[in-house]
């Protein structure tokens, strides 16, 4: 991918930025930045993309996301929408590594945040009880002012450090190649295909999006994702599946159309090659989650 080099800005006596967000087109785009990113999506529903990694997000999720690791947080079109009341409502916090001074994570004591922190160049999802307690550190963070903003950013990143809830997200070997003239054909790409991605995409359609040859296309998706595009079409629609199946309001014929396959065979075997569970294994493990 070709993201978009993102500058976060702090305040003159603040050493880390802590803000939040209530409306979904803020930094909706394929970027990254050198700040690690901790964020709490406090209401909100959409596609998340790390690196490598899709699948869908929903609210009370956190995610840590490493420096200079491409993300990008696309609500869903309802957030858009001039009739929906539907509002977006998230906190995030970004710190440089070493922001606390260059010695400081290589403490004995420090170890096992140094360790979290290289973890997170791979993106780490953190669920659990762990998930609740950041997301109401966080908050705090928002009106702590001093030193105790810091020793809230640290008990954050102890409790995440010390957490056996953790999914990494993005592979092992993905890497990232910046080159910010491709921004904009990157983003039209994805764009495109969220919007379309219920219905066969023609290679012809999604070539003229990009703006080169459908001999081309291919070979310069895979060279930027790493993957090809019919595996990212196919992501996406097991992430909307996933996210209709958390809702529970479809029976598993329409959720298998909604979600862009044309039919159960294929929905069941696309969606267990890319979860690694069944969609009534993936649902009852939800339901079964969230009723705890």
């Amino acid at each position: 991918m070709k993201p978009q080099l993102l500058k976060v800005s702090t305040g003159p006596a603040q050493s880390f930025s802590v803000r939040r967000d209530v409306v979904p087109y803020m930094n909706n785009k394929w970027h990254y930045h050198p700040e690690i990113e901790l964020i709490h999506l406090k209401k909100g529903v959409g596609t998340q993309f790390i690196g490598d990694s899709i699948k869908s997000f929903k609210s009370g999720d956190v995610i840590l996301v490493g420096a200079h690791l491409a993300h990008y947080w696309r609500f869903d079109d309802i957030y858009f929408s001039e009739q929906s009341k539907t509002t977006a409502d998230v906190r995030v916090a970004h710190f440089s590594e070493n922001f606390w001074g260059d010695q400081f994570l290589n403490l004995p004591e420090n170890k096992a945040i140094k360790t979290l922190l290289e973890n997170s160049k791979r993106g780490l999802q953190i669920n659990g009880k762990v998930k609740i307690q950041v997301s109401e550190l966080l908050e705090q963070m928002l009106v702590a002012e001093g030193t105790q903003r810091i020793l809230l950013l640290l008990e954050a990143l102890t409790l995440i450090a010390n957490c056996n809830q953790t999914v990494k997200l993005s592979s092992i070997g993905f890497k990232q190649d910046y080159d910010e003239t491709e921004n904009n054909r990157i983003n039209a790409i994805y764009d495109y295909t969220l919007e379309n991605f219920r219905r066969k995409i023609h290679l012809e359609e999604i070539s003229n999006v990009a703006v080169i040859s459908p001999n081309s296309f291919c070979r310069y998706f895979k060279s930027k994702t790493k993957k090809t595009y019919s595996r990212f079409v196919t992501e996406i629609r097991v992430g909307h599946a996933c996210k209709l199946l958390m809702e529970n309001k479809l029976n598993m014929k329409q959720l298998c159309y909604e979600s862009g396959f044309n039919n159960l065979a294929s929905f069941h075997k696309y969606f267990k090659v890319t979860t690694g569970k069944s969609p009534m294994n993936y649902q009852k493990e939800f339901i079964s989650g969230a009723n705890q």
